[in-house]
């Protein structure tokens, strides 16, 4: 089997890398070991945000008792929502495999090793390839003395599968995975617990809109932990005991029936055969690119979260059509901005620079800010908590940062990624009209608040 190229892995990265060199003219075969979709698809990001639409509209249910709807008592049937949920996986990777087909990329299940230069091992079938793209993805980071049994402790994987509802949930990492899982859990029923070994929960998100939405997760009752460290647990009659310790080197013990551990993921760069080519692996797993995606072997290029940081699936689309690109001979390289979101209720959702990250950059920042509650759409929601922060230079009113806690800001976010593309400034945003009555509105709010013209909010500026 003679191929232009071959793509190793069929998640969002590599499905995508795969059509684009396909729709280029190249001869195209992408293998895949596990599940067509890879982890996103199957075990990641939609089975996840399946299962956070039904927290989400269990909270709408019991929500609507406060403006005189009322449902009577939910009844759930895990089993129910478990057949559902793996429906809408099996629709979706369904879907890319027959993306994969109409495209005349030939799909091949199996493990793959790279042989030498030009040659990969699928079991016991050889194939040639002119090019390669490494798109292997990730895995969940163990943390020793909580390694995963599949039932009590899992992993990502383990707590999307739905059997029971634990009474007592104790999840160890307060980022995306450990916060939607708890807010699944916790809209299902389970009491459930946080802790963040950091100062603040998404330790990555800008500090203001990081406070905003622990604000609104403990009002529904979920714990939150931060600057504490689980250090042992044990098997009791009553359950999972688990032993935390804060900063100050003072302990506590809690019981828990289950624990997700989420304290990162380990990307798959070691054990394909790369650095036996020459391709440079370091000890954490990354695989080094360039601007290509090219790795130090310049007909091997790597994308998604096996390449570099941040570990999320529009990054890796967008690197997989940039690799294939260059691999079909176009002049092209990854320059784009990355937004990320959480998908709780409420959203978090970010895009550039945070204002420490600004302001270590050396610029003199102006930051404009917003409170979603007050807008007119957010009173007929019933929202309570939410946050828009602009980060702007003050010299040149160039947008630096946008972030928000709030209904629907993981779509929102795209308007400021396109903003910060464009080279927008924050008097671009105040100006832009916005429909009323709309969550967006916080956007031109805070854009306005950034130039002490608001109108619904004090004009107190930083």
């Amino acid at each position: 089997m003679d191929y232009d190229l071959i793509v190793i892995g069929s998640g969002p990265g590599g499905y995508h890398a795969a059509i684009r060199a396909a729709q280029l003219g190249l001869s195209v075969a992408c293998v895949e070991r596990d599940a067509v979709g890879g982890v996103c698809l199957n075990t990641g990001c939609i089975p996840t945000k399946a299962l956070l639409h039904v927290a989400e509209t269990l909270r709408s249910a019991d929500h609507a008792r406060e403006f005189g709807v009322d449902f009577g008592t939910p009844s759930v049937n895990v089993e129910a929502i478990e057949r559902w949920k793996q429906g809408v996986v099996s629709k979706i990777t369904g879907g890319v495999g027959q993306l994969l087909k109409g495209n005349k990329v030939e799909y091949i299940a199996g493990d793959a090793k790279v042989v030498d230069a030009n040659t990969l091992a699928i079991g016991d079938r050889r194939a040639t390839f002119d090019k390669l793209i490494v798109a292997t993805g990730s895995r969940p980071m163990n943390l020793p003395g909580f390694e995963s049994d599949g039932e009590r402790i899992v992993d990502s994987t383990g707590a999307l599968l739905l059997s029971e509802v634990p009474k007592r949930f104790l999840c160890l990492g307060g980022s995306a995975i450990g916060l939607e899982f708890a807010d699944v859990y916790g809209s299902l029923g389970s009491e459930v617990t946080v802790v963040e070994m950091l100062d603040q929960i998404v330790p990555t998100a800008d500090p203001d809109i990081a406070k905003e939405l622990r604000k609104a997760l403990e009002a529904r009752d979920i714990m939150i932990k931060s600057g504490t460290k689980a250090v042992s647990q044990k098997a009791t009659k009553g359950g999972l005991e688990v032993t935390l310790e804060a900063k100050d080197g003072s302990q506590e013990t809690i019981t828990v029936d289950k624990i997700l551990v989420a304290i990162g993921r380990r990307p798959n760069g070691a054990g394909f055969g790369l650095e036996e080519i020459g391709v440079e692996v370091d000890e954490r797993g990354f695989v080094g690119v360039n601007d290509h995606m090219q790795t130090s072997v310049p007909h091997v290029y790597a994308i998604g979260d096996v390449a570099r940081a941040p570990l999320l699936a529009h990054k890796a689309m967008k690197e997989g059509l940039v690799a294939a690109e260059h691999a079909a001979g176009k002049p092209v390289a990854y320059d784009t901005l990355v937004p990320s979101v959480i998908y709780t209720t409420p959203e978090l959702a970010s895009v550039g620079m945070t204002e420490a990250e600004a302001k270590e950059a050396g610029f003199d920042v102006r930051i404009g800010t917003f409170r979603v509650p007050i807008l007119g759409r957010a009173v007929a929601l019933g929202v309570k908590f939410g946050l828009v922060k602009l980060v702007g230079d003050a010299e040149t009113d160039l947008l630096l940062g946008f972030h928000m806690v709030g209904p629907g800001a993981g779509d929102l976010v795209a308007e400021a990624t396109l903003a910060l593309e464009m080279g927008a400034t924050i008097e671009d945003l105040a100006l832009t009209q916005h429909a009323h009555p709309t969550i967006s509105e916080g956007i031109m709010e805070a854009a306005e608040h950034a130039h002490g013209k608001a109108i619904h909010t004090a004009n107190r500026r930083r």
